[in-house]
């Protein structure tokens, strides 16, 4: 399946339980891991695990196993690797917290932000 297929997939998936604030990252150029990060916003944890619970079957339905899955059952953030697309599902405090979004699109703003001070606590703010 193409990657564009497979995000058209997501997409609707995502849109059929009301996703809010639906985010496509073309990485293509930034990234040899995947081709498309989507973000979205689920409202509550029912609603986060009902979105990447419906992503699951729909790319399952069209051929497509995930690769992986993290935080379908918690609520906060659901993670689905479908390879070429990678999802991230989140409640609204935890994608303000950590703007994910801007680590593939602002290099300042990914060297700086919450996620990637977490990860490398000892590096300094650029």
């Amino acid at each position: 399946m193409e990657s564009a297929q497979l995000l058209t997939i997501v997409q609707t998936a995502l849109e059929d339980l009301k996703a809010h604030d639906l985010k496509v990252l073309d990485v293509r150029q930034l990234s040899n891991v995947t081709d498309y990060m989507v973000v979205a916003t689920g409202q509550s944890s029912r609603q986060v695990s009902a979105l990447a619970n419906n992503v699951v079957e729909k790319a399952k339905a069209n051929g497509m196993r995930p690769l992986g899955q993290e935080g379908l059952d918690v609520g906060e953030w659901a993670l689905i690797d479908l390879g070429d697309v990678v999802v991230h599902v989140m409640q609204p405090t935890v994608r303000d917290f950590y703007q994910i979004e801007k680590l593939w699109t602002e290099s300042e703003a990914a060297a700086n932000s919450p996620y990637m001070q977490r990860l490398m606590p000892h590096r300094s703010a650029v």
